[in-house]
This record gives C-alpha cells, sequence and structure tokens, in this order.
C-alpha cells in the first residue's frame, strides 16, 4: 500500500521516513514544507538525505511561508541547518529537481485506493489542499499528524512548534474534517532516546552508520545539554502510530487550535467529555514505549547496516 509523507526534513524527520521505509508501506512521494528551517534549507536537507540513503521516491517542494503571519522556525533549537550532529553532517548533493507538491498532492489524490498521509511539521501543504481542491482534500483516509499538546506546548508554554509554526492551518485541516490523529508531545514524551542508544548504530559498520550515529548523537545532544538524561523521540513517534497503530491507543476528542495571543497562539485544545462537544478528530493518548523504542532503533540499526 502506498502512503505520502510530509515533512519538514530535521534528524527525527529522516528517523521517521525510516520507520515507514522498512514497514510493508511503500512511501508513494513526499512533500517538503518550511518549519525546523525555511524551505531553502528544507530542500538541502532533502537531497542530502536522499543521496545518502539512495532514497528513489519523488520528493516535492511546498509552502514557504504559513497561511498567515511571520515565518517560524525552529533553528534556535536545532541550529541553522536544522539537523545538529556531533561530527558528520547530511552530504552536499544536487538540489532537488523543482517539482511542485500542491499539483503532485493532487495527482496521489486523484488516484483509486486509500490515501493515508504521515505528516511531520506544519499543516500548511495540507491546508493548501483542502482550501483550493476540497474535493480531492475529502478522499484522505487517515491523516497522522505529530503535532500538538495535550497539556502544554514546547515553543511557547502553550504551543508546541508544528501547530504554532501555522495554527490557521490546523485550523483549516480541522474545519473541513479531515480524518486527523494527533500525535502530541506528551505522548512522544513517553519515548525516549539515550546517549548511549547512538552506540549501536555507530557499530553497525555499513557506509552510514557514522553518519546516522553522528546526526542521531546530535539530536540527543537537545535533550542532554539541557541537563536531561534523554531526548524524546517526536517524529519517529507518529511513524510508529502510522505503521504499528496496534501499540498506540487511540481516544476520540474534540480538537481545535487557538489562533489568537501572543501568549496563547497555537494552542491545541483537547476536550475528551462527550458531554461537552462533538468530537472531530483522534489523539494518541498511550504508547507502548519499550516497543516503539525497539522499532526505532530498529531501522536505525539497519539502515546503519547498508
Amino acid at each position: 500500500m502506498g502512503v505520502w509523507i510530509d515533512t519538514d526534513m530535521g534528524f527525527d524527520d529522516i528517523a521517521a521516513i525510516l520507520v515507514v521505509g522498512q514497514s510493508e508501506f511503500e512511501i508513494d512521494g513526499i512533500s517538503l514544507v518550511f518549519g525546523n528551517t525555511p524551505l531553502p534549507q528544507v530542500r538541502m536537507n532533502a537531497a542530502g538525505a536522499a543521496s545518502a540513503f539512495g532514497w528513489t521516491f519523488p520528493i516535492h517542494t511546498g509552502r514557504a511561508m504559513p497561511v498567515l503571519g511571520k515565518l517560524e522556525t525552529a533553528q534556535a533549537i536545532l541550529g541553522e541547518t536544522g539537523i545538529p550532529t556531533s561530527g558528520r553532517s547530511l552530504p552536499q548533493a544536487a538540489d532537488l529537481v523543482e517539482s511542485e507538491a500542491f499539483a503532485a498532492l493532487c495527482r496521489w489524490l486523484e488516484r483509486k485506493g486509500q490515501h493515508r498521509i504521515l505528516a511531520l511539521g506544519p499543516l500548511t501543504n495540507i491546508a493548501a489542499v483542502a482550501l483550493a481542491r476540497p474535493d480531492l482534500a475529502a478522499r484522505i483516509t487517515e491523516l497522522v499528524w505529530m503535532g500538538g499538546g495535550v497539556t502544554s506546548g514546547n515553543h511557547t508554554a502553550s504551543a508546541e512548534f508544528n501547530a504554532l509554526a501555522d495554527p490557521e492551518a490546523l485550523s483549516i485541516v480541522i474545519a473541513h474534517g479531515l480524518p486527523l490523529r494527533m500525535v502530541d508531545l506528551d505522548l512522544c514524551r513517553k519515548v525516549l532516546a539515550r546517549p548511549e542508544d547512538a552506540e549501536p548504530v555507530r557499530n553497525a559498520g555499513g557506509a552510514n552508520a557514522e553518519l546516522i550515529a553522528d546526526m542521531f548523537s546530535g539530536y540527543i545532544r537537545i535533550g542532554t545539554s539541557r541537563d536531561r538524561p534523554a531526548m524524546a523521540i517526536y517524529d519517529p513517534c507518529a511513524a510508529v502510530a502510522f505503521v504499528a497503530p496496534g501499540i498506540v491507543s487511540f481516544r476520540p476528542a474534540r480538537i481545535n487550535v487557538e489562533l489568537q495571543g501572543a501568549l496563547t497562539r497555537g494552542r491545541t485544545v483537547v476536550e475528551t467529555r462527550a458531554t461537552h462537544a462533538t468530537f472531530n478528530a483522534q489523539f494518541a493518548a498511550d504508547i507502548d514505549a519499550d516497543m516503539a523504542r525497539v522499532i526505532i532503533l530498529a531501522a536505525l540499526v539497519n539502515e546503519a547496516r547498508k
């Protein structure tokens, strides 16, 4: 079965793509969106990853700006490239062949069959389809999104980054009734990577073992540099929910996003009481964290063996 991935191409995005790529599903295409960094750097990251890992699925360039408001990136945390590393970085590769994500997504949605999307960044590309081609957006079977926070945020006290970067896009997706399944901060923080987890990757012996281990170590250091013992594995958790839903418990809810206020913009409000709201989405309430770690770390080690 073919699936689609929408991504702002940081290291955890790459790990999520590897999880999907090593599952039973075939990746039909990838669309890029601003987020971890501005879109030109996202393109460079995608080109480098495709070169390093031999990706053959098509990669399409999506939106560079949110629906409204200024560009928001995570470079203050992730650095200029959006991929911190303890050593090696993705190779410099020829830029991607220009291919527009909106048209590619529309063509994919016109095909018969199921249309499952894994979204790992701001939902701007998906919102564009919902606004311009609601008939095609209605054909989306499932939209698993890493974003939002049931209890709190990370980029601000209220908002998770992917929601804050384009809350209008999230609002559009919700308003159009797309089958949203939110994998939020609270869920992802149950699945942790520790510094020693990079060693089996480094020792795997393949051509990319050092590269993957250095990027993985750089990612883990985001947490340990803040005096935490480990780092939450965000996007790969959404990938696990996408390819192995049996180890994730989803609950129905009413999900809305705040669009106003310096302190509240981007906050996801999750109402789980059926007596208080009509449900419009689902959120991941629990996960088998040990099994999720096994799946994610195995994907990295398997790639590092090649």
